[in-house]
């Protein structure tokens, strides 16, 4: 007794209950027709003989009813079919979701200079802004359960995407960022003080921004240094990367014009000093490439998350059992009539 009752307690602590319980509501329906259709057609015989009562006599005899009867299998088997379409569910094993560890935002330059032709990419040479789309794109495909943004500055900073777990939006509008979208100068200071605006309205997990540039703060209101100063108020982290004017070379021969632009490299150090960041020199895709990875680890992604417990739809076993009551309610003897 000790053991049955112990079964069925864990039988109902596995029970999650129905998802549609008002279906249950159908369960008289058969019933309602049943007897409430031939009451209205009392005394409305479609054909009246003088011999009726003789018929009624002869089927009763035969054991087939003069009204319609329905079995207990057929009124178990509607009882079964209204449970499938309540939906029963059951409580799954306790499971530990990921929990996004970051809220991280990609800034990148979309000035004049980012066209510049002097990185290599699969043998062929490519703009600057093409080899970074590369391996940005590379980068968001390793940050599942991040919420990532993604904003783009040259005159002005502009956020293309809020931050958002989809990260295939993302990578859409990065694919779609082209130069001269938001102008040709660099405003840098503008871009991190947007970047913060947005991290800021996450009250949980750490906010980081990750910003590429190949040149100096041209344009824009506010100055780098002081909008690094609001980023650490922030509580932001801002990682900086330098990309660009390095002498990339293809096959060994410098590319041309490579080397040419000046990059700020010690107001990018000062930002990420100030934030706590990290300040990175690239100069070909692959620096580029090994700076994102150093930035994977630096940054991890998932954590383990409270613990749930899943619902498990068990709607197909009241369903099987409703059609198999059905087809044998149907073929035992003497239920055809």
């Amino acid at each position: 007794m000790t053991g049955l009752t112990a079964l069925l307690a864990q039988a109902h602590s596995a029970f999650a209950g129905f998802a549609w319980p008002w279906l249950w509501c159908a369960a008289p329906l058969p019933w309602l027709v049943h007897w409430l259709l031939p009451a209205r057609r009392q005394g409305g015989d479609a054909l009246r003989v003088p011999y009726a009562g003789r018929l009624d006599a002869i089927a009763a005899g035969s054991g087939v009813s003069s009204r319609r009867s329905l079995p207990w299998l057929a009124w178990l088997a509607w009882l079964l079919l209204c449970a499938a379409a309540a939906r029963p569910q059951a409580w799954g094993e306790p499971i530990a979701p990921p929990q996004s560890a970051r809220n991280l935002m990609l800034a990148l330059d979309l000035s004049g200079s980012m066209g510049e032709a002097d990185m290599a990419l699969g043998g062929a040479v490519v703009d600057r802004l093409t080899a970074a789309k590369a391996v940005l794109a590379d980068f968001l495909d390793r940050r599942a359960g991040d919420r990532v943004g993604l904003l783009v500055f040259a005159d002005r900073a502009y956020a293309l995407t809020p931050l958002t777990l989809d990260r295939d939006t993302v990578r859409q509008q990065l694919n779609d960022a082209v130069l001269d979208l938001v102008g040709r100068a660099t405003a840098l200071g503008d871009a991190i003080g947007l970047a913060v605006k947005r991290l800021d309205t996450q009250k949980q997990g750490d906010r980081v921004l990750i910003v590429l540039t190949d040149g100096v703060n041209t344009a824009g209101l506010l100055d780098p240094i002081k909008a690094a100063e609001l980023a650490r108020q922030a509580k932001v982290r801002v990682h900086t990367i330098a990309f660009g004017g390095g002498g990339a070379s293809i096959f060994g021969m410098p590319l041309p014009g490579a080397g040419e632009e000046e990059i700020d490299e010690a107001t990018l150090q000062r930002i990420a000093q100030i934030t706590g960041g990290r300040s990175f020199r690239a100069r070909d895709i692959e620096e580029l490439a090994s700076i994102y990875a150093e930035l994977d680890r630096l940054e991890p992604v998932e954590t383990p998350g409270e613990k749930v417990r899943p619902r498990i739809e068990r709607y197909p076993w009241p369903l099987i059992a409703a059609v198999f009551l059905a087809g044998l309610s149907l073929l035992l003897p003497g239920r055809r009539a």
